[in-house]
Formats: structure tokens, C-alpha cells, sequence
């Protein structure tokens, strides 16, 4: 069986549109000055131990929530927490309400030094924006992750703000997947010069 190359079959000047988006985004993306080094600092408690990580969004977003809760626990040795369960999420849904769900876990858990990244591609999604609220109130530091609209309610509530110019969800969803793969992988090659130089 032969396969036919794309180049072959549309000619030279074959290009998806959504390929282009994604490159024209993540060259874009909007962060306050200094703030991927602020990251570090913060997931890292300026190099004195590895803070706890919490990653929290809703549909896609709780995909790359649950997926960078994985990747920053198994290769970068963090403690981390995801979205959870179906039954974890769905009890306390029932329990207090679906805007109210991950709030009511970081009021149970979230402490001083520890960080919560907020994912939503609109940046208004109301459980959202109160988990946000309650890592403050925990003295928690905040990472946000938003796209679509420049005013959305999220962009700008965390001490951290990223923000992808795009209104097409999977621009918006591969571009924070990205930002947090790079914020991983920073810290790995941060950690490995460390134990190099001792």
C-alpha cells in the first residue's frame, strides 16, 4: 500500500488555517512582565521546596487540568491535585452547587505557598472565578489561563495572568496546554542545572 503525502495530493501550498491560528496565538500569548520567571519562583517557593499544585477547569480544560496534574506529579515530582473523579465531582455538584465545586475543595485543602492554575478558555466560567477568589482568600498564589475575550472576568484575577488572543476553542485549549507543558519542562531543566552544579 502506498502512501500519498499530503504535498502530493493538494500540491506545495497545502496549509490548514487552524495550524496557522495556533502559531499566530502562541506567538502572542499576553503575560505580565516577568511573569513565567514569577511562575517558577511560585511553584518552586523560590527554591526552597516544591509547592503544592492545584489545577482546576471545566470540559477541555479539565482535560489539561487532569493531564498537567499527572505530568507535574509523575516527571517533575510535585504534589498535585486534579478535577478528581466522577463521583467526587458530581457529590459535591449536588452537594453545593456546580459554581461552587472547586471552591469548597480548595477551601478544604488549599494552604499558604500553594499554587492553583486556573484554566478556562472563555475566562467566565463562574466555578472558576470563585476558586480563584477562595485560593486568594487561602493565601494561595494564582496562575490564570484565558482566552476569547480580552475583558473576560478571568484575565487579570491572578498574580499571574496568560492570556491567548483567539476566539477558536482549540487555539485557545493547545495553547494552554503548551504554556503549562513549558512551565513543566522549565522547571525540569531548572531542577537538573541545581543538582548539576551541587
Amino acid at each position: 500500500m502506498s502512501v500519498i503525502s499530503l504535498e502530493t495530493r493538494y500540491g506545495s501550498f497545502f496549509k490548514r488555517q487552524s495550524f496557522s491560528d495556533l502559531i499566530t496565538a502562541l506567538d502572542y500569548i499576553q503575560v505580565e512582565e516577568h511573569g513565567w520567571r514569577q511562575v517558577q519562583q511560585w511553584i518552586t517557593q523560590f527554591g526552597l521546596s516544591k509547592a503544592r499544585l492545584f489545577f482546576i477547569g471545566n470540559g477541555g480544560s479539565a482535560a489539561i487540568a487532569s493531564h498537567m496534574a499527572i505530568d507535574f506529579m509523575k516527571a517533575g515530582g510535585f504534589a498535585t491535585f486534579g478535577p478528581g473523579d466522577a463521583a467526587h465531582f458530581s457529590c459535591l455538584s449536588n452537594d453545593w452547587g456546580f459554581e461552587h465545586v472547586y471552591a469548597e475543595h480548595i477551601k478544604k485543602h488549599g494552604q499558604l505557598g500553594d499554587v492553583l492554575f486556573a484554566i478556562s478558555s472563555s475566562g467566565m466560567s463562574e466555578n472558576i472565578l470563585r476558586a480563584v477568589d477562595r485560593s486568594i482568600d487561602c493565601k494561595m498564589n494564582v496562575v490564570t489561563l484565558s482566552g476569547f475575550g480580552q475583558g473576560n472576568f478571568l484575565r487579570g484575577r491572578g498574580g499571574v495572568n496568560f492570556y491567548v488572543p483567539s476566539q477558536q476553542y482549540g487555539t485557545v485549549e493547545i495553547s494552554h496546554l503548551a504554556i503549562l507543558h513549558s512551565i513543566l519542562d522549565e522547571a525540569i531543566a531548572n531542577e537538573k542545572l541545581a543538582l548539576e552544579d551541587k
